[in-house]
């Protein structure tokens, strides 16, 4: 495959994600229907009104972050790749698909706001998105897509960091099965993963 086809077609890839992205995270806030009240309601049956929707501004605001971190960890892995492999696409597409069905989770979950089912799905399907979006990330940093002279400290933090995330939604999950109340906090455990990883990779030198 010639070197200007190859470039072609990985511009296009990135691309298409792009659009996907920036779809979903667009999407969330259209699931959220403004309350429609008479022209005889009063402030009070407004702010009770708005005050109904607090459950889906959580769930917007947390899935706008929860994709967006995804997208950030995207755009790293692929401004480290070069080249073009048919390889990631079937896992790209993938990752693509649980990404466009992020607005749907969020809707279910905030509509049945802190019970089991709904915030088990939620961060179930985060978790998927995670270790679809690890795929991604190790294959866009790895031969034969990886630029030969990306930088090695920086592949490590794009991998780093999606291990993070696989790890951060497992611990949602683990605790939306034990109390759904506080299950989706979970997602606030991925720094401390990253940290906790960087430690460890610190360590790994010393120990050989």
């Amino acid at each position: 495959m010639a070197e200007g086809k190859t470039d072609h077609a990985l511009e296009r890839l990135v691309f298409f994600s792009d659009a996907v992205f920036a779809i979903a995270i667009t999407l969330l806030i259209i699931e959220i229907h403004p309350p429609h009240l008479p022209r005889t309601a009063g402030d009070i049956a407004h702010i009770a009104a708005l005050a109904e929707l607090i459950p889906a501004f959580v769930g917007y605001f947390i899935s706008f972050w929860v994709i967006g971190m995804f997208w950030m960890g995207h755009h790293r892995a692929f401004a480290l790749a070069a080249h073009y492999s048919p390889r990631i696409l079937g896992w790209n597409m993938a990752l693509l698909s649980i990404i466009a069905f992020m607005p749907f989770a969020t809707a279910y979950a905030s509509a049945n706001y802190m019970q089991s089912v709904p915030t088990i799905f939620y961060c179930a399907v985060l978790l998927l998105a995670a270790l679809l979006n690890l795929k991604v990330n190790r294959t866009a940093t790895s031969p034969p897509m990886v630029d030969e002279t990306a930088d090695p400290q920086a592949i490590h933090y794009v991998r780093q960091r999606g291990l993070a995330v696989v790890l951060g939604a497992a611990t949602a999950v683990g605790l939306s099965a034990v109390l759904p109340v506080i299950g989706q906090m979970g997602l606030i455990s991925i720094p401390l993963w990253r940290l906790a990883l960087g430690r460890l990779g610190r360590k790994a030198p010393a120990a050989d």
